[in-house]
């Protein structure tokens, strides 16, 4: 099992170097300069020149290349000496640590992604505001999908053929071809604007809210009509998994076995079905959750839900780089985080991934 996790962990970070790697070569070809986009296109060349260096993008693309994987990097070396005075200044610093050696200092530090070139604040103070709005979105929608998904289809595999079967797969076929802003509106619109008497809920609004005589305070029904609509897509496809796989898995001879020994129903179901048809259902969970995480940015836009996606399109509205990249890579390691999580589940669940892994 250490064996398998380790292979794990590294295929992970090879995977989040490429990602850096690409991401910088995307945006370093970009033809619009952020010095002008900052100043204006009116600004002088001596303005330009001081912002340019300010922000290293006068210098050639390999050196900004490697100072971009310098900040990513969680180890840094610096060619300073105990009784320099920067030495005391790092070791001041509460998120570093410091290592002398014979000609520098090894840092352990935490991966840094810049400053936004718009409000000159550090992309990851902003992406820790917004992560906690939509780690709550995307919690509560992937808990739905997969509760529902999970039960239906089960149950549309337990009565295969029937009403039951063909309802269900025809809801599950038409929440897929739903196009997420098309519901997103069209919740919003039904249930909180023509129906809002009745459900009580807004068509925008998040999960804080200000009051003018009480301050702030948590509105949890705002989260219902993202929650329900950011989780129809990942719902209708953990449907048809869990119904094709607990097919499958019905069919095979320790199913058969197990009935002939006399188990309950219900015992055949949990113990044996439903735990080795999991495998495939644990990979799209684990994909989706990334997926949502990730910030739906029409879900978040439509409703004004204040998270990941809607400072996406702010950044990209903007041209605001840090900003986009570090959302970027911040969703390509939650990604890989997950993959991970999910690899030992499975593992877990059947130990001939492992053995195999």
């Amino acid at each position: 099992m250490y064996r398998f996790l380790l292979t794990r962990l590294l295929n992970g970070m090879l995977v989040l170097l490429g990602v850096a790697v690409v991401i910088f070569v995307l945006f370093s070809v970009l033809p619009a300069d952020p010095a002008r986009m900052m100043l204006g296109q009116r600004a002088d060349s001596a303005s330009v020149a001081v912002i340019q260096r300010d922000l290293g993008t006068d210098l050639p693309v390999m050196l900004q290349f490697v100072k971009f994987m310098d900040d990513l990097s969680p180890l840094s070396y610096y060619s300073l000496r105990a009784e320099d005075p920067l030495y005391r200044d790092l070791q001041s610093i509460p998120h570093f640590q410091v290592y002398a050696a014979s000609e520098g200092v090894l840092v352990f530090k935490m991966p840094y992604l810049r400053r936004s070139y718009q409000s000159k604040r550090e992309v990851s103070s902003m992406l820790s505001e917004r992560i906690p709005d939509t780690a709550i979105l995307a919690f509560a929608a992937i808990l739905l999908a997969t509760m529902l998904g999970i039960l239906l289809g089960t149950v549309a595999a337990l009565y295969k053929d029937s009403w039951i079967d063909r309802s269900c797969m025809f809801f599950s076929i038409f929440f897929v071809s739903l196009p997420s802003f098309f519901a997103a509106i069209l919740f919003a619109w039904l249930f909180g604007y023509i129906l809002s008497g009745w459900t009580g809920l807004q068509m925008t609004g998040g999960w804080k809210e200000i009051d003018p005589f009480t301050g702030e305070y948590t509105s949890w029904k705002n989260l219902i009509l993202p929650a329900v609509v950011l989780g129809l897509r990942p719902l209708s496809i953990i449907m048809q998994l869990t119904r094709s796989s607990m097919l499958e898995v019905f069919s095979m001879d320790f199913i058969r076995t197990a009935r002939a020994k006399g188990l309950t129903g219900n015992v055949v179901l949990i113990r044996h079905a439903l735990r080795n048809a999991m495998n495939p259902v644990v990979t799209a969970i684990s994909g989706w959750m990334g997926s949502l995480l990730a910030g739906a940015v029409f879900i978040e836009y439509i409703f004004g839900w204040n998270g990941i996606g809607k400072l996406t399109v702010q950044a990209l509205e903007n041209y605001d780089l840090p900003v986009v990249m570090g959302v970027v890579l911040f969703v390509s390691f939650l990604f890989i985080l997950l993959n991970i999580i999910a690899d030992i589940i499975n593992g877990w669940l059947d130990p001939r991934i492992r053995v195999s892994g």
